[in-house]
């Protein structure tokens, strides 16, 4: 028993080099990008929603939007699914939804783009309905074509949903 200590060694890896290598190797386990993702069709749509969306509220803000109530909404409606686009992008770029695999993501993101779908054109329809500038109709353009492509993200996700956009593996039945 005297000996125990010279035959067995403690260390399981070898000591960092630099800081640096410690924090990219801790990253690395808990963060990945997906860059295939980007090249996907859903991806291309949110990059669209987020770019527009933005043109969206920043039109409108720029055009006393307090002045008719209508644009309160629009104001809100925009916001809130830029803001809500942009975090699920990230979720789905960096690879939480991997991490987060007991979350039935094909569901969420059909529930997430049908309500953004419906909501984003009551806001076109409230936003065109009370032009007065042309800040507003140019915030009702760009509100439509949002309101476009999350229509199409609507059908990519019930397409994934159903089983016809995902992987072979999670289409098959056992038989």
């Amino acid at each position: 028993m005297a000996d125990f200590p010279a035959k067995v060694s403690t260390e399981t890896s070898p000591p960092p080099q630099g800081g640096g290598d410690r924090i990219q190797a801790m990253a690395s386990r808990y963060v990945t990008m997906d860059m295939d993702f980007l090249r996907t069709i859903p991806a291309g749509l949110m990059l669209v929603e987020i770019v527009l969306g933005l043109l969206v509220w920043a039109l409108i803000a720029a055009s006393g939007y307090a002045n008719v109530p209508a644009y309160g909404w629009v104001m809100f409606v925009s916001v809130i699914f830029w803001l809500l686009t942009l975090f699920l992008f990230f979720v789905l770029f960096f690879g939480v939804r991997n991490k987060l695999g007991f979350l039935p993501w094909p569901l969420m993101l059909l529930v997430f783009n049908a309500t953004a779908t419906i909501l984003y054109l009551s806001a076109f329809l409230a936003n065109a309905a009370s032009v007065y500038n042309s800040h507003q109709g140019a915030a009702a353009f760009f509100a439509i074509v949002v309101t476009l492509a999350y229509g199409a993200s609507t059908f990519f996700a019930f397409l994934s949903w159903r089983g016809d956009g995902s992987n072979a593996a999670s289409s098959t039945v056992p038989a």
